[in-house]
């Protein structure tokens, strides 16, 4: 426990003057590095034909970011599929097979990171180093900014500043002006996620991280037993690829086996340092919340609730998978490295998928069954530090529907920030939360009731904890998975890769698109009536919520798997 109180506090003590600097990044105004970083961005935006200066409507905005993803997207794809004739491919490694190749892409496109190969085995040197490193540092600074052009249109500009004369010329849409896409994207990742990325990168190499283009040494097993005379030890620049793994949101291995590799976490310090660097950005953005909209206090209310939440799922899972019932089974540490034990395993299952990560190092198949559901709770909620971008703009999904859902039992017109909430925003927030259930349990479903097709890998309580699993973490951009699964087959490859784009697109999306709604009407008076919710009161509310809309909302699905498992075992 101590341990991970350590963690949390440097992460946190870290992440406020960070998220002061990303507030001013955002911003866009000069600052003491234009000299230095101008001269990198300045040729960017000439190749992309864009004017860092000129803003852009919601539809603009939302536009210049599917566009960018499309674009990515093929050429991505390409470097995939041909990789074998491209140069950095020392070991020799053959193209990817075209399913295998489709659902990388867009899993690392969508910031997820689900795996369904083995990176030393599967990818070159340069599929990792531009496709898949490339993606984890732009990926995430693209939900960053949705993020932020969100809060430009819930706190920005307003139609009351427009000349009157100007207003009448333009539509509700126009008027609101989120920023510019282009320029967000690139200040993010030029003057704040390459540098952190550097400096990580650098901390792990010194902890014994590989950071080479030379191929892997070949070495004599011990045991002659095994029928090798050799036997390749793959290396990489990996240390950059992790830094940016970590840092980003993202979580994808170097190598299968992920931060259980000792060549990829060797030391109790790269523990450490990869632990800070999934929550570091996701709180630092928090922080940048309250000082880039000025609202100190709903920033506040933010980190309270994410904070409690997160507090409630570390100590669940260290728990259940350490000091519960099933864990005095001898075969507790089956699937999980001795270097950590059992409290480090739950300790990085917990927080891994608090933050759309889904980085491992231990497997969470081998997870005790009730601490396997608790992972699976953090990313239905997928707003407990959430993603970068992504979770805010999930937690301002569930503020929306609070402020609905407390207006109603207050028989007041729902309206936040004075501007009133009416059924156009309502739909599109009953739209995100429908589609959740839908997509999960609808593939769940149907994945385990055609077997034959789909090749489930167990047939009891734990299968459906799989399957449940597999489709969770792909919907919540999370990418973890129980990896007894057998996932490499195109039923999964297909089916996994639609619903990382239901996942992805949508909870970035919707979000801006109400808020620019929001924006576009007047502002009402506030009033003795009017709902306050940056309080404690409402921050419970918000959690009760929060707990209603997922927990309950699947909790058939968690009695089928986990609980069901949990109570075979024990009963034994």
């Amino acid at each position: 426990m101590t341990e991970i109180l350590l963690i949390l506090l440097a992460s946190i003590v870290l992440a406020f003057p960070l998220g002061l600097y990303l507030a001013r990044v955002m911003r866009g105004g000069p600052m003491r590095g234009d000299a230095l970083f101008g001269w990198i961005e300045k040729p960017l935006y000439r190749l992309l034909g864009v004017n860092p200066s000129r803003g852009m409507s919601w539809r603009g905005y939302v536009g210049a970011f599917l566009l960018s993803n499309v674009v990515i997207a093929v050429l991505v794809q390409a470097v995939f599929m041909t990789q074998a004739w491209l140069p950095f491919n020392p070991d020799q490694i053959p193209n990817m097979r075209w399913d295998t190749a489709l659902h990388t892409m867009v899993s690392f496109l969508t910031n997820t990171n689900q795996q369904h190969y083995s990176g030393q085995a599967q990818l070159s040197y340069f599929s990792q180093m531009t496709a898949i490193t490339g993606l984890q540092v732009v990926t995430p600074m693209m939900g960053l900014a949705l993020a932020v052009a969100t809060q430009r249109a819930l706190f920005g500009a307003r139609p009351e500043d427009v000349p009157a004369e100007q207003a009448a010329l333009l539509s509700a849409d126009r008027r609101v002006d989120v920023g510019n896409y282009y320029a967000d994207v690139v200040r993010a990742s030029v003057r704040f996620m390459l540098p952190l990325c550097l400096l990580w990168a650098v901390l792990l190499t010194s902890q014994g991280v590989p950071s080479t283009l030379a191929a892997g040494p070949q070495a004599t097993p011990i045991d002659a037993a095994a029928g090798m005379e050799t036997q390749k030890l793959p290396l990489g620049p990996v240390s950059a690829m992790v830094a940016a793994k970590q840092l980003g949101a993202n979580g994808g291995g170097w190598y299968g086996p992920n931060s259980a590799m000792p060549l990829e976490n060797p030391t109790p310090l790269s523990n450490a340092l990869e632990l800070i660097g999934i929550l570091l950005i996701p709180i630092s953005v928090i922080f940048m919340l309250g000082a880039f909209t000025g609202r100190r206090r709903l920033a506040g209310l933010v980190f309270g609730c994410m904070l409690t939440m997160s507090s409630v799922s570390v100590a669940a899972t260290m728990w259940l998978e350490g000091h519960s019932a099933t864990a005095a089974s001898p075969l507790l540490m089956e699937g999980k490295e001795v270097r950590f034990g059992a409290d480090g395993t739950g300790m990085w299952a917990a927080i891994t998928t608090q933050v759309s990560n889904g980085s491992v190092n231990g497997m969470h198949d081998s997870l005790s069954p009730l601490a396997g559901a608790v992972p699976m709770v953090n990313m239905l909620i997928s707003a407990i530090w959430g993603g970068i971008g992504c979770g805010l703009q999930q937690f301002f999904v569930y503020l929306l529907l609070g402020v609905f859902l407390a207006g109603l039992m207050t028989g007041r017109t729902p309206e936040l920030f004075g501007r009133k909430l009416e059924t156009p925003q309502v739909r599109l927030l009953a739209l995100l939360v429908l589609l959740q259930p839908i997509t999960i349990l609808g593939f769940t479903a149907l994945t385990l009731a055609i077997p034959s097709i789909t090749g489930t890998s167990n047939p009891g309580f734990h299968g459906i904890s799989q399957v449940f699993y597999e489709y969770t973490s792909a919907f919540a951009n999370n990418g973890s998975g129980f990896e007894g699964l057998g996932d490499g087959t195109v039923w999964w490859n297909l089916s996994c890769t639609l619903v990382l784009l239901l996942g992805r697109y949508p909870v970035l999306v919707i979000p801006l698109i109400v808020a620019a709604q929001l924006a576009a009407k007047r502002r009402a008076p506030e009033s003795a009536g009017t709902l306050q919710i940056e309080t404690p009161t409402f921050a419970l509310t918000l959690i009760a919520l929060i707990v209603i809309l997922t927990v309950l909302q699947f909790m058939p699905a968690l009695v089928l798997g986990p609980v069901a498992d949990h109570l075979s075992l024990t009963q034994h």
